[in-house]
């Protein structure tokens, strides 16, 4: 293997021309000779270097309307040729193929094509062709040529060159090239997606093109004895993933899991009056409306204010100083809110350990695919955007619900479905009463949410649990009549859920008997 090779001659075609200029002339400076195309040589010539047309090296003119300009032997024979080999030697000699020791290349701007909602025939256009040959061309010879595919490259090459006086060593080629077959990989997927979803409307291709570029390394993964990183698509950070951290630790993997599902359930109140929402390991603990951000906050935190503690926070307005002022009463791990005023941000200043984010609220009907690992493979699914209007909504009971009830019961779906299956909420006056989560039966969620707000009364020293007049959501139908015999007894009066067991005649009988309002949504709301 050839350690380091001395930089010749340098094809450079590139689209984001960024750091072109100091690139260029570490080049010249160590005698390199520039072969370029099109906009690049025009940029370089502008720079006052002298530059070789490709048209001129391979004695054949750009045509087609740039289709075809490098895709020629004179090119890819100079990229790939073995410098060791004595018969890729002679055929270089017998054709006039001279050697290239360095490309720089960088493709069609497809994504921001797509991205700018450009027609079709723009995007078609904006498929590179040549670009992604010729990255190919050069990282598989890595052993004697170098290939450059992003700015942000420039300046470790250049100190890389002035160090081995012109020439590259081979480690730093091999990382090059690795770099390389990533970004021509990610430039497919992203053609391929385009194709799958936007262009021909597939929901799952035979094949899913999918390419993440890494954001983060994180400290650790869920455990200490795991690692972790965050990744982006191609598209770029959105909702979380684009939160500005204004302070606080570094977040972890937990923390980013959890500000997800806050950040995800807030969004429900995405333009309405203040809301809060508190998450503890994934799950609600605490979520509520109010008069204001602060009210708000003091309801959800009420609900269970000992798995408050160490919670993640979101609210669905900027954040004033009173709000901060309250949440700083207690530990909590993240905020996360739209804004924060120069009260709230002052407040939490004296808190260095308490991460604050900046993030807009995203769409919560926004499609999109939600992958899972298996054991050798990939569980693929549509979002659980769905959601249920009270129009669509069947009452089955011989009550029909109150208004009050009616608003505490989509209330208490809205909170549900982002809550892990079995799931219980009981909601009151427009805050969770209760939440039970992730239980093997939904009786043991009904009755867990309720004892939870028995502490919630003793702690708060209530005359009553707020479960007493409460209305109640279960993602799912309750199999059998006893799941809603015990939110009856904890206090519910009316009963929000799917339908669609077999025993729902002993269900509604059960609601009948006892006086409760029953609605069926005749939507299931799983979340495992």
């Amino acid at each position: 293997m050839t350690d380091l090779v001395r930089i010749r001659r340098a094809l450079l075609s590139v689209s984001d021309k960024a750091g072109l200029e100091p690139l260029a002339a570490a080049l010249v400076a160590h005698g390199v000779e520039l072969v370029s195309t099109g906009g690049t040589a025009t940029a370089l010539r502008a720079l006052g270097h002298a530059v070789k047309d490709v048209a001129e090296l391979t004695g054949s003119p750009e045509m087609m309307d740039g289709r075809v300009k490098t895709l020629h032997p004179r090119v890819h024979g100079g990229l790939l040729a073995l410098r060791d080999n004595a018969e890729h030697q002679a055929a270089m000699a017998a054709n006039g193929i001279g050697a290239i020791d360095l490309a720089v290349i960088n493709l069609y701007p497809f994504a921001a094509t797509v991205a700018r909602g450009a027609p079709r025939e723009d995007i078609i256009e904006n498929i590179d062709i040549g670009g992604p040959a010729m990255v190919r061309s050069s990282a598989k010879n890595h052993e004697f040529v170098a290939i450059l595919t992003s700015p942000d490259q420039y300046d470790g090459f250049i100190a890389a060159l002035t160090e081995h006086d012109g020439a590259t060593p081979l480690a730093l080629r091999r990382q090059l090239a690795a770099a390389a077959f990533a970004h021509t990989a990610a430039y497919d997927a992203a053609v391929a997606s385009w194709f799958a979803f936007a262009d021909q409307g597939e929901q799952f291709p035979a094949v899913l093109p999918l390419a993440l570029t890494r954001k983060d390394v994180l400290r650790y993964g869920e455990n200490p004895h795991q690692s972790a990183a965050l990744y982006l698509p191609q598209t770029g950070a959105r909702g979380l993933a684009a939160a500005t951290q204004l302070q606080g630790k570094e977040l972890s993997y937990n923390n980013l899991n959890d500000a997800d599902g806050a950040l995800d359930l807030i969004a429900e109140w995405k333009g309405f009056g203040p809301a809060c929402a508190i998450i503890k390991h994934a799950n609600p603990c605490g979520v509520a409306t109010g008069t204001s951000l602060a009210d708000a906050y003091e309801k959800a935190f009420r609900c269970d204010p000992v798995s408050a503690f160490g919670g993640i926070i979101a609210v669905n307005q900027p954040l004033d100083g009173p709000t901060a002022e309250a949440i700083t009463q207690i530990f909590t791990e993240v905020v996360i809110a739209p804004g924060a005023d120069d009260d709230a941000r002052a407040m939490f200043a004296a808190k260095k350990n308490l991460r604050l984010l900046i993030a807009d609220l995203p769409d919560p009907r926004r499609p999109g695919l939600m992958l899972k690992p298996v054991s050798g493979g990939m569980l693929v699914q549509s979002r659980d955007n769905g959601a249920v209007s009270r129009d669509a909504c069947q009452v089955v009971t011989r009550r029909a619900p109150t208004e009050a009830e009616w608003a505490d019961l989509l209330f208490a779906w809205t909170v549900a479905r982002h809550v892990k299956s079995n799931a219980i909420v009981y909601a009151n006056g427009g805050a969770t009463a209760g939440v039970g989560a992730g239980q093997m039966s939904r009786l043991d969620s009904t009755r867990i949410a309720a004892r939870k707000a028995i502490d919630a009364q003793e702690a708060a020293g209530w005359p009553q649990p707020k479960t007493i007049g409460s209305c109640v959501a279960s993602d799912a139908f309750f199999p059998f009549p006893d799941g809603l015999i015990a939110a009856a007894d904890a206090g519910a009066t009316a009963i929000i859920q799917p339908g669609g067991s077999i025993r729902d005649k002993d269900v509604i009988a059960a609601a009948d008997e006892r006086g409760l309002a029953m609605v069926f949504t005749g939507m299931r709301h799983f979340r495992h």
